[in-house]
């Protein structure tokens, strides 16, 4: 890192997606049905290239017993464990709704649960999930299969049961450490709590663990958050993911008893991004982009080193540009050239189900348009450079006349340091890295047509 880079994230301090996709989902349509979806499923089994194309699966898991005051995820708050019961028996259903379009066994080299809080789910009900999936779908020897956790809801015995159904790759959910942040997000769980399970799950066996940490939060400060980052540092997890609180109370009602004059400001908020790059930098960390960074020797690390990365919903990943099946309340998945995602409510999800119906309530089929930037924007979040030529041969278009109006625009990060062009293509620079975001969203149409970007958080 340079001296200059408080400047430069003040400077290219902009609200804008995270391009887990191209389109973004905002722009999904309530047009695009479930007999949408369910074409694009019979595409997939006929297509010459099903055989070679392995699958992801993401299952939502929408329930917490008590709320975080900063999420802005899909979730119903409830201590009545009951309602996991019936909720899966809607996933069965929703299975049996894709296996009957795509046959049984096709093989998943990746599954992730996420939420709400997938361990709000009993071990047996864990174990219900896993053979549901697995009579469905063929999970693949040494493939990637996480799960999101709660360290207020496990043990290590809860650990050790994980292990034995087929998970080795955790996420812990932190955000921070400090007992008056943890008080003003309504988070209480102690260092020493997340200490013990960081122990419990190396001595288990995991191949790798994630801790998941918000900057911005009401009542950090710099110097409290250093705090946090040092004990971060300290347990030395594979990954950490570090991502910007973006306040917008009017989307998300749980913010709403956030006190606005307990957030920290934007020089700040620049300070903390600063610190913390800083410091996993210097404790051996590889910036892998965005809000990601992981130890050199983590699969993500490697697959950044030899160009293999790539981006979906969840995130960075190493797996395949492959398609993802979204399964329960709210999930999106992507089948060819669609994106679709499911109803947002449970009494919407499940009255689809129970009338026969994928739970699809919009989604989009991408247009050549969307296809060829989706290319450009995916390569620089993920190798950094687009060279013009495999664009032009792909997508039969002349890039410097495509593009013309995109080129123009990147001339003032070009001057800034961030990028480079030359006749070959685009080169994000080093210190571009950390901006890739501001980058990438020159190539986005929709963006560029509509500057109301209050909807997205800010890069730092």
């Amino acid at each position: 890192m340079t001296s200059e880079m408080p400047v430069l994230l003040q400077r290219f301090d902009i609200a804008g997606p995270r391009y887990t996709s191209y389109p973004t989902a905002d722009r999904f349509v309530e047009a695009f049905s479930a007999a949408d979806y369910g074409q694009a499923l019979v595409q997939r089994r006929d297509g010459p290239s099903v055989l070679a194309l392995p699958l992801s699966v993401y299952v939502h898991i929408p329930f917490c017993e008590s709320v975080c005051y900063y999420c802005a995820c899909n979730k119903i708050i409830t201590k009545h464990h009951s309602r996991a019961a019936s909720y899966l028996r809607y996933l069965s259903r929703e299975i049996d709704l894709h296996t009957a379009q795509l046959g049984t066994g096709q093989t998943v080299t990746q599954l992730h649960l996420g939420g709400g809080t997938p361990t709000f789910l009993s071990d047996d009900e864990l174990r219900e999930l896993m053979a549901m999936l697995r009579r469905s779908f063929a999970l693949a020897p040494g493939g990637e299969y996480s799960i999101e956790i709660d360290p207020r809801t496990v043990d290590a015995t809860r650990l050790r049961a994980l292990a034995d159904l087929g998970f080795n790759r955790l996420s812990f959910g932190v955000q921070d450490f400090d007992p008056d942040v943890q008080k003003a997000v309504h988070r209480i769980q102690p260092f020493e709590q997340v200490s013990a399970l960081m122990v419990q799950a190396r001595e288990i066996g995991f191949d790798s663990i994630n801790m998941d940490l918000i900057y911005g939060l009401p009542r950090q400060t710099p110097e409290s958050f250093a705090r946090t980052l040092a004990q971060v540092v300290q347990l030395r997890p594979d990954r950490i993911a570090l991502y910007a609180y973006a306040h917008l109370p009017e989307r998300f009602k749980p913010q709403r008893r956030i006190i606005t004059a307990d957030l920290p400001g934007a020089a700040a908020k620049v300070a903390m991004l600063t610190q913390s790059l800083a410091a996993f930098i210097a404790a051996g960390y590889v910036y892998i982009g965005m809000d990601h960074f992981a130890l050199p020797e983590d699969a993500l690390a490697v697959a950044k080193r030899q160009g293999r990365l790539h981006r979906n919903f969840q995130g960075y990943s190493t797996q395949p540009d492959c398609d993802l099946i979204g399964l329960g309340v709210s999930a999106i998945g992507r089948i060819g050239a669609t994106y679709s995602q499911n109803a947002k409510t449970m009494e919407e999800y499940c009255d689809h189900l129970d009338q026969g119906r994928f739970p699809v309530a919009r989604g989009l089929a991408l247009s050549r348009d969307d296809l060829a930037r989706r290319a450009v924007i995916m390569a620089l979040m993920c190798q950094g450079q687009v060279l013009f030529e495999s664009i032009e041969l792909a997508w039969l278009l002349d890039f410097h006349s495509y593009f013309a109006t995109e080129l123009k625009q990147l001339g003032e990060l070009a001057e800034a340091g961030l990028l480079v062009m030359d006749d070959a293509g685009i080169q994000v620079t080093a210190q571009g890295w950390f901006f890739v975001r501001a980058v990438a969203m020159v190539f986005d149409r929709y963006l560029q047509a509509d500057r109301n970007r209050a909807k997205f958080s800010r890069i730092i």
